[in-house]
């Protein structure tokens, strides 16, 4: 399953030397079902806790220094997290230097902040779920990649050794067919054995599906053709009209997995024909965000229709258009890996 890690589950560290606000970060975090966050007092203490960290709650002036500086700092551990600048002065220049260091969203000390922070640690969650997602969707590319030019090796291999290896079985039967008992006869037989191995290799290689691989030796590995490489049937189809590349890559990956496999398209025109030549059970849209814009991206949507139609909405807003516009779900970004499929096929589709 590709998914992200769930509320509870986060690492989270909170930076200040307010023990009233460590407090108040605390209680916020526990009663929106997040886990109590781990609290130190100083950037250096910040940047070191991050390494096991998923999300850094990070005041702007700490003893050693002030928060934008370690920021970078933080985001250079290998797990990247994510970082929450909190500052009792807010400003709109202080925002934007905190995020051009790589911060991921900015708090300001105020009486929002118990409402705010929870909103905000979703989104950020969510973000970091769909990264992790389209790391998941670029390795599942590669290793489309890799299978079809498994396929293509295994079409060669079975045309060009298959045909020489009966015509050399067919001869050494001849031969056996007029030897007399002996070691040319024991030798024949060893051959023909030899011969049939040969022959139940390429047989294997060419039903080969997957491209999992066993040790051969110490440090190299070689594919296992006695691997069960079973697909999840597919059990309808999707088609999606996403402009965003990543995210499109996702949502393959994700119907994909449940066994919707997606065709995408790169305008409404396209999406329509695909409709109505495939009859896809599912059709995904992303409405674009700027004033006006369609609210279904130009999908026209019949009355009478067998698909269910599900809208990436980027706000409030988009969203409200696309249900008015007669989307079937409407999805607000960034949405959570873990639980896309279940929001947006019908209760008696999702798998258990």
């Amino acid at each position: 399953m590709t998914g992200g890690v769930p509320p509870a589950a986060l690492r989270v560290v909170s930076v200040d030397d307010d023990p009233a606000l460590a407090r108040l970060l605390h209680q916020i975090l526990v009663a929106h079902g997040f886990p109590a966050p781990m609290h130190v007092t100083t950037a250096a203490a910040a940047i070191a806790a991050a390494a096991d960290a998923d999300i850094v709650l990070l005041d702007y002036q700490l003893p050693d220094g002030s928060g934008i500086d370690a920021i970078e700092a933080i985001r250079a551990h290998a797990g990247q997290p994510s970082v929450i600048l909190i500052t009792a002065h807010g400003s709109e220049s202080l925002a934007a230097v905190a995020l051009r260091r790589g911060a991921d969203d900015y708090l300001v000390k105020d009486s929002s902040l118990a409402e705010l922070l929870p909103q905000v640690l979703e989104r950020v969650r969510r973000d970091r779920a769909l990264r992790e997602a389209l790391a998941a969707a670029e390795r599942e590319l590669v290793r489309a990649e890799r299978l079809a030019a498994i396929g293509q090796l295994t079409m060669t291999l079975h045309h060009e050794i298959n045909n020489p290896l009966m015509g050399a079985m067919a001869e050494v039967d001849l031969l056996l067919g007029g030897a007399e008992a002996g070691e040319a006869r024991d030798g024949l037989g060893r051959v023909r054995l030899g011969l049939e191995r040969i022959r139940d290799i390429v047989r294997r290689v060419s039903e080969l599906r997957g491209d999992a691989t066993t040790e051969y030796l110490r440090g190299v590995r070689m594919l296992d053709l006695d691997a069960a490489h079973l697909a999840l049937p597919a059990r309808g189809s999707a088609a999606l009209l996403i402009g965003d590349e990543g995210l499109a890559r996702v949502v393959s990956l994700l119907l994909g997995n449940a066994g919707y496999p997606a065709r995408r398209c790169d305008s409404a025109a396209a999406l329509d024909a695909v409709i109505h030549q495939q009859h896809p059970a599912l059709v995904v849209v992303m409405p674009s965000a700027a004033p006006g814009g369609d609210p279904l991206a130009g999908l026209e949507v019949p009355v009478n229709r067998a698909y269910r139609l599900v809208a990436l909405a980027a706000s409030e807003p988009v969203a409200r258009a696309a249900r008015s516009g007669g989307a079937d779900r409407v999805i607000l970004l960034p949405f959570d890996p873990a639980t896309f499929v279940a929001e947006v096929l019908p209760a008696s589709d999702t798998i258990g």
